[in-house]
């Protein structure tokens, strides 16, 4: 009763906790009106768990902070998504994109479809991260390097777009009035992160003590909103569904990398922070390490699950305690 009269961090950090888990609850019914297998974890699950790193960009933006905080970020926000939430999910399942002998609901048929979009979604990923590496290579990005990464991101998701459009043309779907809701009921919980993220960046910068400093809200923030992907990672791992569980993780790094970089520089110049050469090694070794192992086994073994946790460990070590 006196976290609910008095709010302080723990209730805002509720409070995100809890906006974030509708939105992906709705995600379910949405799932059922059209948006299927990756599209769903491509085209929309991204924006329900990437959202408050679209919001903390806007409030560092508005403030006036350096664009180096939300670079800082999307880096941690990516390399989590890659090694922590997708090595951790199969420590305990084995995330299994395509099931050779075992009988499971979604037709071989569609499980290979799931396999070619799952590695094209990964190439994506790959290619998105070398245009902010070489766009960064004069140690900065200015408004024209934001016009090019927001411009191949809006292609990525109009592309998606189109698929789902082409898929409820074949089977005679149409949006109505319960997706309506859901978005709507989305868009609610959305000001609910945004009102949550305001209060804990404010706090962070009150409290200006041990870890929580103003100087590593990049850090800290990142860690704090991979909790909505988190829950989307062991849900649908325990559900089985390995192809939502990597299009979810690895698209909700298209939202980070290129969208929020993009959007902050076309407003402000971004400088580019020691640890960005860290970051941007670690998702591209992470990123081709599951292509590779996609590609050849169609499923993210428990051994490559461990090692994929102690790289995230590594990077935490040396980015935010050494």
């Amino acid at each position: 009763m006196e976290i609910l009269l008095n709010p302080g961090p723990v209730s805002f950090f509720l409070l995100f906790v809890l906006a974030s888990i509708v939105m992906i609850w709705r995600l379910g019914a949405l799932e059922k009106r059209g948006f299927e297998g990756t599209v769903i974890g491509t085209l929309i699950m991204p924006y329900c768990s990437g959202i408050s790193n679209l919001i903390f960009a806007y409030i560092m933006g508005r403030t006036g902070e350096s664009g180096s905080i939300v670079l800082e970020n999307c880096l941690v926000n990516n390399v989590t998504n890659l090694t922590l939430l997708l090595g951790a999910p199969a420590i305990f399942w084995s995330l299994k994109v395509i099931y050779k002998k075992e009988k499971v609901k979604i037709s071989m048929q569609e499980q290979k479809l799931n396999y070619l979009s799952l590695l094209f979604t990964i190439i994506a990923m790959l290619f998105f991260t070398g245009a902010v590496w070489a766009l960064a290579r004069d140690r900065t990005l200015d408004f024209g390097d934001g016009l090019v990464l927001v411009g191949i991101f809006l292609f990525w998701q109009v592309l998606h777009l189109f698929e789902v459009l082409k898929g409820n043309v074949r089977k005679k779907r149409r949006i109505g009035l319960a997706t309506i809701f859901d978005l709507s009921l989305i868009i609610a919980c959305a000001w609910g992160v945004y009102y949550s993220v305001e209060f804990l960046v404010e706090w962070v910068s009150r409290t200006d003590s041990g870890l929580f400093t103003f100087s590593k809200i990049g850090w800290l923030s990142g860690l704090i909103m991979v909790f909505p992907n988190a829950i989307l990672a062991f849900y649908y791992a325990k559900l089985r569904r390995a192809e939502v569980v990597y299009t979810s993780q690895v698209g909700d790094g298209h939202i980070c990398i290129p969208m929020c970089i993009g959007l902050f520089a076309l407003f402000s110049p971004i400088e580019i922070p020691a640890s960005f050469e860290l970051g941007i090694a670690m998702i591209a070794g992470a990123g081709v390490l599951h292509f590779l192992i996609i590609a050849f086994l169609g499923r993210l073994p428990r051994i490559a699950g461990i090692a994929l946790t102690f790289m995230y460990f590594y990077f935490l070590y040396k980015g935010l305690l050494v």
